[in-house]
């Protein structure tokens, strides 16, 4: 562990286990399965909210059932890296950019985008994304199929 977490310990592990798993679990049966009361869950979970390790909880949405059919990772070649903050900011104003990583190799920042169709995509890429000052210019992936997305197992949990 990092000298940062030094105050987390196996049952705090436990917990962010469970509750990624499932995270509408109430507190109190997190404590029967790991034998502590839901009052110590309670404080242990704030106690790593304060510590910026549990940053909220999400509701996880399955897109395609929606109607919105096309996950896309772009590529995206800044005129300069020094103006990725520029970037980062003016890219999270679009509501189809659900994700944005600053990153190392031949891209600059990738992100994830979601759309209807691929006329939305085409929308949004020409009309919000490449319009954006700094993109030198992208390159679009298109997901066929997600075949995972799970959480890191921290804590060994006996069923």
């Amino acid at each position: 562990m990092s000298e940062k977490n030094l105050e987390i310990d196996n049952v705090d592990l436990k917990i962010l286990t469970l509750l990624m798993q499932d995270a509408n679990m109430p507190y109190t049966e997190i404590g029967k399965r790991i034998f502590v009361s839901g009052g110590t869950v309670h404080v242990r979970m704030k106690k790593m909210e304060q510590m910026g390790i549990v940053k909220g909880s999400q509701l996880v949405i399955d897109y395609t059932k929606l109607g919105w059919d096309i996950s896309a990772f772009l590529g995206i070649y800044l005129d300069k890296s020094s103006l990725y903050e520029e970037v980062a900011v003016e890219l999270m104003r679009i509501p189809e950019v659900v994700n944005i990583h600053y990153t190392t190799g031949v891209y600059s920042i990738f992100a994830k985008i979601v759309c209807r169709d691929t006329q939305h995509l085409r929308e949004v890429l020409h009309d919000k994304i490449q319009k954006v000052q700094g993109i030198q210019r992208t390159e679009t992936i298109i997901s066929l199929e997600e075949s995972v997305n799970r959480p890191i197992p921290f804590g060994d949990i006996k069923e």
